[in-house]
């Protein structure tokens, strides 16, 4: 009895140790909030994803090529764009010539160059090295959410579902609203993984530089190792084509535009 009592008792501890193991992310943990700008990050699972676009999809470029991507760990991305009142917290003031809407608006007018000064500091102010850009790769896994479609909404972007021109909308949708203006963050309802405006209001730099993709299967792939043109994705006040999952951009890491603007990942 007490031989039995005994190899219970072990069982039951070895439950214990080994069980919350599998369950490293606790509810906790799922989400994250810089005490520094107040900024809202949501855990995005590792996984695997089929990037680029399938060859029939309306409006796709060359370069958009289908390939096998893994993510093989979780990261937190920023639920919404970098905003004007938490650039202005960490910056002093906003970019010249930005559209001025309101703290809750998206900064826009930012190069790559300047996302990067941004970053810097506020790793510094937080005393960490974690903060950078999404990677190419990462950011469309996390505008997919799961989805195959050219949008996470579906086959068609609606301008209740996104601030894009509705003049001109998607293959064989109907046309819709024109708001000729960047709207406030999370006018709209978010993804399955609880990202907003991950189509259209204004574009989103990454991490990478520009080149073809891979012919084959990738791992947490960074891109080129060096180029002349940054990548940006998301379309912005645009043709809703361009705000596809799939679209990419790319320009020189210098240059600043009104409807380009940036938001965060974080390592865990």
């Amino acid at each position: 009895m007490k031989s039995a009592l005994m190899r219970i008792t072990l069982i039951s501890f070895l439950f214990v140790l080994v069980i919350p193991n599998c369950f490293s992310v606790s509810a906790d943990e799922k989400t994250f909030t810089s005490p520094t700008l107040g900024a809202k990050f949501v855990l995005i699972p590792a996984g695997t994803f089929t990037m680029g676009s399938p060859s029939n999809e309306p409006g796709r470029r060359n370069d958009e090529t289908q390939h096998q991507v893994t993510i093989s760990k979780s990261f937190y991305m920023q639920t919404t764009h970098v905003t004007q009142g938490q650039w202005k917290r960490m910056m002093g003031s906003n970019p010249p010539d930005f559209e001025n809407c309101g703290d809750d608006c998206p900064v826009n007018n930012v190069s790559w160059n300047d996302a990067q000064e941004f970053i810097g500091r506020l790793n510094r102010h937080e005393g960490t090295d974690k903060y950078r850009l999404p990677t190419e790769a990462e950011w469309e896994y996390a505008a997919r959410a799961g989805t195959t479609t050219p949008f996470n909404t579906g086959n068609c972007l609606s301008t209740d579902q996104a601030n894009y021109n509705g003049n001109y909308p998607y293959f064989r949708c109907p046309s819709e609203e024109f708001r000729h203006k960047h709207v406030r963050v999370a006018s709209f309802a978010p993804n399955a993984w609880g990202l907003y405006d991950m189509h259209g209001n204004v574009w989103q730099w990454c991490q990478d530089w520009y080149g073809d993709y891979p012919s084959g299967s990738v791992t947490d792939p960074t891109g080129p190792s060096s180029g002349k043109v940054r990548i940006y994705r998301g379309g912005g006040v645009t043709s809703a084509s361009n705000c596809r999952s799939a679209n990419r951009g790319f320009i020189p890491p210098s240059y600043r535009d009104s409807g380009l603007g940036f938001r965060l990942v974080r390592t865990p």
